[in-house]
């Protein structure tokens, strides 16, 4: 069992919005037990490719390895991710210690020129770095040139404001966290463009054999967001799920029921139709959320989601 350390070293992204999110949970920490924290910021492979899309360089889990050589070799005891982010099965040595609540999950249209999707011109170039825009964008609009956008968010910004794109897709949680959301022209609720499992949810990891932190750590987390987010990832974990799957999953309550529903894209063929599902459940534990999760995946797997999956490379 690793032993509590007197300072909490937290390994975080460099990024603005990393850094954010890092500073988010040093406060929750400090507010609620009194710990010493600091921050351990890194450069991840993640970060330094720019030029190719994730699912062509590793998946999201370049977002993700180096924090945890931190963790393994002891100069930090946790990291803090952006939920969406973590790949759905962890290495071994490494827990979700706790999910915090959920920030606002939908993406957000921005754009300097227009206010909604419905507003840009036939033709019109969309900037995202997502394979699961990418599809729901061209069943919204099959007329849209959508184009790769990678970079953290204020470069995407950026290349917006530059006139390479007429609009991008981002997570309305990075800009609503940022201070930006005054950038959001409009949102896409679910009924149009279903989240990424996670979306808008923090993760915080660490060591399995850290047992005391972890028992800290799950203090702060917030049992619904976890509950529902659980569902969302067993779908992309039972279809094998990676960044190369077009694949969207997004939970929500109605007392004690979860309704579930996913949406999968064809990656090759990115304009073939979506496959959906719905499923719904009483679920109070992580067990049922997960089962909740696997039979969208069933459900999915039954309107044809094999003929859609692509062979990992």
């Amino acid at each position: 069992m690793l032993p509590m350390a007197d300072t909490l070293l937290i390994a975080t992204r460099e990024s603005r919005l990393a850094l954010w999110q890092a500073e988010h949970v040093r406060a929750l920490l400090t507010q609620r037990f009194g710990t010493p924290v600091e921050l351990l910021g890194m450069t991840t492979r993640g970060d330094q490719i720019l030029d190719r899309t994730l699912s062509k360089v590793g998946g999201k889990g370049l977002f993700v390895k180096e924090l945890e050589t931190a963790l393994e070799e002891g100069r930090a005891q946790l990291a803090v991710h952006s939920l969406k982010d973590v790949p759905m099965d962890l290495p071994e040595g490494f827990e979700l210690a706790a999910v915090l609540e959920r920030e606002d999950p939908r993406d957000a249209f921005v754009s300097n020129k227009f206010g909604t999707l419905a507003e840009l011109p036939q033709g019109a170039t969309v900037g995202t770095s997502s394979l699961r825009r990418v599809v729901q964008l061209l069943a919204l609009r099959p007329d849209l040139d959508v184009q790769p956008l990678r970079g953290n968010l204020d470069t995407r910004l950026r290349k917006l404001d530059d006139g390479g794109f007429d609009a991008i897709v981002l997570a309305a949680a990075g800009l609503k966290r940022l201070g930006l959301a005054a950038r959001i022209a409009s949102v896409f609720e679910p009924d149009a463009m279903l989240p990424c499992a996670g979306q808008g949810a923090l993760g915080i990891e660490a060591r399995s054999d850290a047992l005391a932190l972890r028992a800290q750590l799950a203090q702060l987390a917030h049992e619904p967001t976890w509950l529902a987010v659980e569902a969302e990832r067993a779908v992309s974990r039972a279809l094998g799920g990676s960044c190369s799957m077009p694949l969207a999953a997004h939970a929500t309550w109605s007392g004690d029921t979860l309704t579930l529903r996913a949406a999968l894209g064809h990656a090759l063929m990115p304009a073939s139709t979506l496959l959906r599902a719905t499923q719904q459940a009483v679920v109070r534990t992580a067990p049922e959320a997960r089962a909740l999760g696997e039979a969208a995946a069933q459900s999915l797997r039954d309107t044809g989601a094999s003929a859609y999956l692509v062979p990992a490379a």
